[in-house]
C-alpha cells in the first residue's frame, strides 16, 4: 500500500500523459484493463463519475481484445473525488482524441496501452524518481481500496466500488481497517490509563492550625 504522499509523488514524477492514469487507478480503484478500455463517453466530469463497461485484454503473441469486465459486478459507475477532477479534465483536453468512443488513455502513438511497454518505458523510471520501492501498478488499486475502507465504507459499498460480486476481497480491506481501529483504540486506552494514574503521594490531612495547638496545650480540646 502507498501513502497519499507517495501517490502524489508518483503522479508528479510520471510523464504527464500518465498522471491521470495513476490518480484514477488510486482514487477510482480501477484495474489496469478497465483503465485501458475506458472511453471518453464513460467520463462525466460535471457529475464526478466514471462508468466502467469493459476491459482490455492483451493477447498472447500480440494484439488486443476489448471485452466485458472481469465479472458482471465489474460493470459499475464509480464516483471520483474532486481532488483529481482537474487532472482528468486536463488529460482529456491534451491526450484524448475527440469523440465519445475515443480511448481516454493511449500510448504516445495513439495505440491502446500495453502493460509491458508501459512498465519498461514509463513506470520503472517514475517509481525511481519518486523514491518508491519495487511496487506494481495494481498496488495503486489496492491503495484506493484501502483508502475507501478507511473512509468508512461498509462491505456492500466497498464491493460495489471494487467491482466484486464476492465478499472475500472486500473483507480483506475491512479487516485491515478493523485492525487499525483496534490499534487506535488501544492507544487511546493507554493514554486514558496514564491520565488516571496518581501523579504523587496523597496529601495528608491539613496541618493543625495555631488555635488548635494552643487549645491542646491548655487541655481545652
Amino acid at each position: 500500500m502507498l501513502s497519499l504522499r507517495q501517490v502524489f509523488a508518483l503522479a508528479d514524477a510520471i510523464h504527464p500523459r500518465y498522471r491521470a492514469l495513476v490518480l484514477l487507478a488510486v482514487f477510482g480503484s480501477l484495474r489496469w484493463g478497465e483503465l485501458a478500455a475506458l472511453r471518453r463517453a464513460g467520463v462525466d466530469l460535471d457529475g464526478g463519475m466514471v462508468k466502467v463497461t469493459g476491459s482490455l485484454t492483451e493477447l498472447q503473441g500480440g494484439g488486443y481484445h476489448f471485452g466485458p469486465t472481469k465479472s458482471e459486478a465489474g460493470q459499475r459507475t464509480v464516483a471520483i473525488p474532486g481532488v483529481i477532477t482537474s487532472d482528468l479534465a486536463l488529460h482529456l483536453a491534451r491526450f484524448t482524441e475527440p469523440g465519445d468512443d475515443a480511448l481516454v488513455f493511449t500510448s504516445p502513438t495513439g495505440r491502446p496501452l500495453h502493460h509491458g511497454n508501459f512498465r519498461r518505458r514509463v513506470w520503472v523510471r517514475a517509481r525511481r524518481i519518486a523514491g518508491l520501492p519495487d511496487i506494481h501498478f495494481h498496488d495503486l488499486r489496492h491503495t484506493g481500496n484501502d483508502l475507501t475502507a478507511a473512509a468508512g465504507a461498509n462491505l456492500r459499498e466497498l464491493m460495489e466500488r471494487m467491482g466484486h460480486s464476492s465478499t472475500r476481497a472486500a473483507l480483506i480491506y475491512l479487516h485491515a481497517t478493523s485492525e487499525r481501529q483496534r490499534t487506535l483504540a488501544d492507544a487511546v486506552s493507554e493514554l486514558a490509563s496514564t491520565a488516571r494514574r496518581p501523579t504523587g503521594k496523597k496529601r495528608g490531612r491539613n496541618k493543625a492550625s495555631g488555635t488548635d495547638v494552643a487549645r491542646r496545650r491548655h487541655g481545652t480540646l
